[in-house]
């Protein structure tokens, strides 16, 4: 059987973010193609971390900085290698390189950093967002490791578009690979219109994004919905709560911070809409999906909507000013006509653009060319070969050093 050898950021939690319902349907891609797979993370277990036995996938901790890890490694002699965002690849990609040379390294991008973080600098500077703000140390170090790496898993077709039209990165490197979703219930099975109330937001508060919309929510946005909707609330949901995110409790306001959500769909299929006004990111937004596959209407930002509907169009609206996102959100609340027709359009994006029958057999096919072509690929990647020889190098002895340091 071949092995599969997942190298962590963190342990999966499915319940708290779209990254971690994202690694587990990683995993799952990889069992239907009859892959043994070990996760490893250096990170601190967690009382939200999904238990990987349950899927038949052993987990284990790894250390950093240290040679324990080099006669790990080289002892499963895995098959192929999963970075769990760049980071892992940073602290662990030459350690795999040396002791397992013949393993595909794959790189999980989870979503593209550098445009996050150059998205969250332009709005903080008041600025249009253009090239010049992926200029910053997290696309550079981003961008190394897609090219050390034999391919990189890239989640939406916007990313792979600026990285390959703006950043000129090899597309032979990239692979779209979107959130994978099994064939969705019956619309009818789920509650209707009558049965439900108030508006949902749902997001893991460490995630700046997340954090910035619900502010911009409660300033911005709420308050003119509020006005026309005087008994509705809006409800947000989230995981690692802090005190910042709990001041903004108002029961007054109808403005409730309801914290972690034990089920999402439960919470989502009792709300009428979900509202994302998020105004910087990149990737692909796990709470549209999970609105989409519970059949909630969505008003939603440029940002959010990225990469989610194609050619398809949205479950919803996708509105920048705050004045037009609350008048849709009011619309949405209030026409049953119209709330029923952007039900249907969700289902169809689901079925059209993430169906996972779609993307197994493509990926597949994929690995499965590099496995047999591993030598001419990477020859035909001189820019990697380059980087592994000298970028890694300084990591290398960095490591080393700390290593050395700490005995």
């Amino acid at each position: 059987m071949k092995k599969l050898l997942i190298i962590g950021f963190v342990l999966p939690e499915p319940k708290s973010s779209a990254a971690g319902s994202r690694m587990l349907q990683l995993i799952e891609l990889f069992k239907k193609h009859e892959f043994d797979t070990t996760f490893v993370t250096s990170a601190n277990d967690s009382d939200k971390a999904f238990d990987l036995s349950l899927i038949g996938v052993k987990a284990e901790s790894i250390a950093l900085n240290d040679t324990s890890f080099d006669a790990y490694v080289k002892k499963l002699n895995p098959d192929v290698v999963l970075f769990d965002r760049f980071m892992t690849e940073e602290q662990f990609g030459w350690r795999v390189a040396e002791q397992c040379p013949n393993a595909l390294r794959l790189l999980d991008t989870e979503d593209f950093h550098g445009l996050r973080k150059g998205r969250e600098a332009a709005l903080k500077k008041n600025e249009s967002f253009d090239i010049k703000h992926l200029q910053n140390d997290t696309t550079k170090r981003e961008i190394a490791s897609m090219y050390r790496c034999d391919l990189s898993l890239i989640i939406s077709e916007a990313e792979i578009d600026i990285l390959t039209q703006q950043l000129k990165v090899d597309d032979n490197l990239l692979h779209y690979l979107p959130f994978l979703q099994e064939p969705t219930s019956e619309i009818e099975s789920l509650p209707k219109f009558e049965e439900r109330q108030h508006f949902i937001t749902i997001g893991n508060f460490l995630h700046s994004p997340n954090y910035d919309a619900v502010v911009y929510l409660k300033t911005e946005i709420w308050p003119l919905i509020k006005e026309q909707l005087p008994k509705a609330e809006m409800h947000i949901y989230g995981a690692y709560e802090s005190q910042k995110v709990s001041q903004l409790h108002n029961e007054n306001d109808g403005f409730l911070i309801k914290g972690f959500a034990e089920d999402v769909n439960k919470v989502m299929q009792t709300a009428r809409v979900c509202l994302a006004p998020l105004r910087f990111g990149a990737g692909l937004k796990g709470k549209l999906i999970d609105a989409m596959q519970n059949a909630t209407p969505c008003v939603v930002s440029t940002i959010a909507a990225e990469g989610m509907f194609g050619a398809t169009a949205p479950n919803g609206f996708v509105e920048d000013l705050p004045a037009s996102f609350a008048e849709q959100a009011v619309s949405l609340y209030n026409d049953e006509t119209l709330w029923k027709s952007k039900q249907d359009r969700g289902f169809t994006t689901l079925r059209q653009r993430f169906d996972i029958y779609q993307f197994a057999s493509k990926f597949e096919t994929k690995i499965q060319y590099l496995s047999q072509n591993i030598k001419k690929h990477r020859q035909q990647n001189f820019i990697g070969q380059v980087l592994m020889h000298h970028s890694l190098q300084s990591t290398k002895y960095m490591s080393k050093w700390i290593e050395a340091k700490n005995k």
